[in-house]
């Protein structure tokens, strides 16, 4: 599979569809099993505050996941991502109720580099905070 993107199509500037993530204690469960991660700063609400954390939080590298999906969405094939990074800035607080958390993501082209590839720079946020700092993704388009 490769790139649907043309790199002739995209300019500085251009705006990648936005997208949202809800994240509940379940899908932590659900990822702490997939990943093998069950530290329980990420399902134990009385372990993570006397840890010192306002609540259980969501896994960095879910986090991270999640805010990658909206260039593997927007390019249509996760193998066009060539480079990926980010900071971890703030924790994405997961409270146990019916709502959990909402993590979300906009990005856009921040540049066109050589052999068809452009940088994607990634905003994550969840409950009015940046979660994710220097957030960027390389990509190589069609």
């Amino acid at each position: 599979m490769a790139s649907k993107i043309a790199y002739a199509d995209v300019e500085v500037g251009t705006e990648l569809p936005a997208q949202s993530f809800p994240v509940t204690r379940a899908t932590l469960v659900q990822y702490a099993g997939a990943s093998g991660d069950f530290n329980p700063i990420h399902w134990n609400e009385k372990f993570a505050t006397e840890v010192g954390l306002p609540d259980v939080i969501a896994h960095g590298m879910f986090t991270m996941a999640e805010a990658a999906r909206v260039v593997t969405d927007w390019v249509g094939d996760p193998g066009a991502v060539v480079e990926y990074g980010v900071r971890f800035t703030k924790p994405v607080i997961v409270p146990n109720d019916d709502k959990g958390a909402l993590i979300e993501v906009s990005a856009k082209v921040a540049a066109k580099l050589d052999d068809n590839r452009v940088r994607v720079d990634l905003v994550a946020t969840s409950g009015g905070q940046k979660v994710l700092g220097m957030s960027r993704a390389v990509v190589r388009l069609a």
